[in-house]
């Protein structure tokens, strides 16, 4: 899908959407997710991850690499 900033020659562009253009470009080449949303049950499991491990729930790394075989 094409948004009108894609269309536009930068000529026609205002200096705010320029540097917006260059903002949005400089940051997808740096992190290729960005702008991308987390779906809502990824969302929950990062959250469960986190109040888990604050709990002083969960195994090691070590422990993790013999239970993966990897160690």
């Amino acid at each position: 899908m094409r948004t009108a900033m894609e269309d536009k020659k930068i000529s026609d562009m205002t200096g705010r959407e320029l540097r917006e253009l260059i903002r949005d470009t400089v940051l997808e080449v740096i992190d290729p997710d960005y702008g991308l949303e987390l779906r809502s049950e990824v969302e929950e499991s990062l959250k469960d991850s986190i109040q888990d491990k604050e709990a002083g729930k969960g195994i090691t790394l070590d422990a993790a690499k013999k239970e993966l075989g990897i160690e």
